[in-house]
């Protein structure tokens, strides 16, 4: 074996985490080992729009995988206590709280449950290390669960073993307990990764819960969809983001993400609404859920109010940022400023001097919310623009594309970028805006890539809110796609889309979330022969009238890629009183002949790395090149 000589200085380094011949041997064995076990189990999820209950229903569920794999183990149990036996992994304390109000004899009943609930463990710790499923315990029945996981029960002394473990955990009333623990190692075992490719924010009322979720989630990582970057925006205290966050939260009547959730402060901004608006119906300016007669006048002067705050903001950013090209967004000319009162006919993007005043409080108010920006680095921390990940190539809206499928070329503050260049570019100025307090241009372009037309997490020509509310000709409405869509079935421009970021796999994919497939339509998700999938469907109740559904989800496992399609999540209680699941089918992506193992993933390729350094390492013992301890 040849070792360079610039190698030592790294092997000297490894040697102090691997002393021996015997540890680095040890680590070798493992490492090869571990590259031999089943590829972990992918989950992605897009376009949540703050949909909390139905996002955590998928992740308990896993798209349905823990249900299949009770139906797979127990193929001889009626479907009732199929189905009970999985509303119990995914709701334990709840369900089992409600088995006992029932009456039930529950001695009974974990005598049946527990040994039920094992074998689902069994079945998905298999495919992990003994090590890496201990770590995924807790410490309370770590023990006990190791030896109920790992011991033989089919040996008669084993056998009585087991079985005087587990009627000891149910004579000391410990079995709730129990179950709760093992069903939340289940639900964690189930899923090595989760990918949110976009989306966590806006319309639906609890996005701050998912985040508060995903914080706690064992491997996450997230793409940056147009309405997150706007969160980011309002973070770091950039007006027009605000501005834009406030006046979708009141549009959907979603207060409690602002007021209990953030802690923003909404009586400076009611106050000034009802100085300028009180006698002014606000018609058009409703909000699109059911609210009380006194809090729907409110919320609709409100609304109004931020609305006209965030056209005069965002026309001062349009204005100071040429390159943005977005000139034909400057529109409050068409307003009449004598209806209008907060409107300066010499100046009509100058804010009086309450909106001022609001403003600057907001815009505290945003900054110094720790829960918001607890969420908002953990966002930036754990997301891109973009993600490789095991052949596949993960964003949320678009690649830029010209009218012949070729990359397009942006023009970001005077210098151009396209492809691979533009989404990094994008990335970089993103983490500017909000960590540098002075960058004003990475403010403005955290903004533009919310709603600027050849942003690639837009993907749109325009953002065309102010038409939605003054003119009533819907022709003006029209938001047009980028030619991305248009070009979403060719496969040859896939594959360049893949070939850029230098993915050649035969199994490659793109995946995208952002537009909304409206099955009901026809429409399908898999495009491009199977090169492009896109998993969004309709997390967002306000969508789902157009899709027919409630959401795309993607699974991708040892046995290959498949697409899950669920119907609308009804609610907690239902699921647990009637054990009722996602309604939801299931298309296969692709398959694989031989089940993909740790050594054909991205981590495999990590591992191979290492196991070649340690066996230079253990050369450097052999030969006495290094010094062993």
């Amino acid at each position: 074996m040849n070792v360079k000589e610039e190698e030592f200085k790294y092997l000297k380094l490894l040697a102090k985490n691997f002393p021996t011949i015997a540890e680095t041997a040890t680590e070798i064995i493992n490492l090869e080992a571990i590259l031999s076990l089943p590829k972990g189990t992918e989950h992605f999820v897009s376009d949540i729009h703050g949909e909390y209950e139905a996002f955590n229903h998928v992740l308990k569920n896993c798209s349905g995988v823990i249900k299949e794999k009770i139906e797979n183990i127990f193929t001889d149990l009626p479907e009732k206590e199929r189905n009970q036996l999985a509303t119990v992994i995914y709701y334990p304390k709840e369900k089992i709280e409600l088995i006992q109000s029932l009456g039930t004899d529950m001695e009974e009943w974990y005598g049946k449950t527990i040994p039920r609930i094992l074998e689902v463990l069994k079945v998905v710790s298999s495919k992990y290390t003994r090590s890496k499923v201990g770590k995924a315990m807790t410490k309370e029945f770590s023990y006990i669960i190791q030896e109920l996981l790992y011991e033989r029960a089919e040996e008669k002394n084993k056998k009585d073993y087991i079985e005087g473990i587990i009627t000891t955990i149910i004579e000391i009333g410990r079995g709730k307990e129990f179950i709760i623990n093992v069903s939340m190692l289940i639900q964690r075992l189930v899923v090595d990764t989760l990918h949110i490719v976009g989306d966590i924010y806006d319309r639906g009322p609890y996005p701050h819960k998912i985040m508060d979720k995903l914080m706690k989630h064992h491997n996450v990582d997230i793409q940056w969809g147009n309405h997150d970057i706007l969160w980011v925006g309002a973070a770091c205290g950039h007006g027009a983001c605000i501005a834009n966050a406030i006046r979708i939260c009141l549009r959907y009547s979603n207060r409690e993400i602002l007021e209990d959730g953030y802690g923003i402060n909404l009586l400076p901004l009611a106050t000034l609404a009802l100085e300028f608006y009180g006698d002014d119906p606000c018609l058009g300016f409703e909000s699109k859920t059911k609210e009380s007669p006194t809090d729907k006048e409110l919320l609709s002067k409100m609304h109004k109010a931020i609305a006209i705050i965030q056209f005069k903001l965002e026309g001062e950013v349009i204005k100071r940022n040429p390159t943005f090209k977005m000139e034909d967004r400057l529109l409050l000319h068409h307003l009449d400023s004598a209806e209008y009162l907060t409107l300066n006919k010499d100046n009509i993007y100058e804010l009086n001097e309450r909106e001022k005043e609001v403003v600057d409080g907001l815009i505290r108010s945003f900054r110094n919310s720790e829960k918001l920006q607890e969420h908002i680095k953990f966002l930036l921390e754990k997301g891109s623009v973009y993600l490789k990940r095991n052949s596949n190539l993960l964003f949320h809206g678009c690649m830029p594309l010209d009218e012949k499928g070729g990359f397009r070329e942006i023009d970001i503050f005077g210098k151009k970028y396209s492809g691979k260049r533009l989404f990094k570019k994008c990335d970089q100025l993103c983490r500017e805006g909000y960590y540098e307090d002075d960058s004003i241009r990475g403010k403005d372009f955290i903004w533009y890539l919310w709603c600027g037309k050849d942003s690639p997490l837009f993907g749109k020509d325009k953002m065309r809110t102010f038409e939605r509310y003054f003119f009533s000709d819907k022709k003006t409405h029209r938001e047009n796609y980028d030619y991305y869509y248009e070009f979403s079935e060719n496969k040859e421009v896939a594959e360049r889309v893949l070939k850029e970021f230098g993915i050649l796999d035969e199994y490659s994919h793109i995946i995208n979330g952002h537009v909304p497939v409206k099955v009901r339509n026809g429409e399908t998700p898999i495009r491009a022969q199977g090169k492009l999938i896109l998993i969004d469907g309709g997390f967002s109740k306000a969508y789902q009238s157009t899709t027919g559904i409630a959401g795309y989800t993607l699974i991708f496992n040892s046995h290959g890629k498949r697409l899950v399609c669920h119907k609308p999540f009804e609610n907690i209680g239902d699921s647990v009183e009637k054990c009722l699941d996602f309604q939801s089918t299931t298309e296969i992506v692709d398959s694989k002949k031989e089940r993909l193992k740790v050594k054909d993933t991205d981590i495999g390729k990590e591992l191979k790395g290492q196991v070649k350094e340690l066996k230079k390492l253990l050369y450097c013992y052999k030969m006495g090149i290094i010094k062993s301890m």
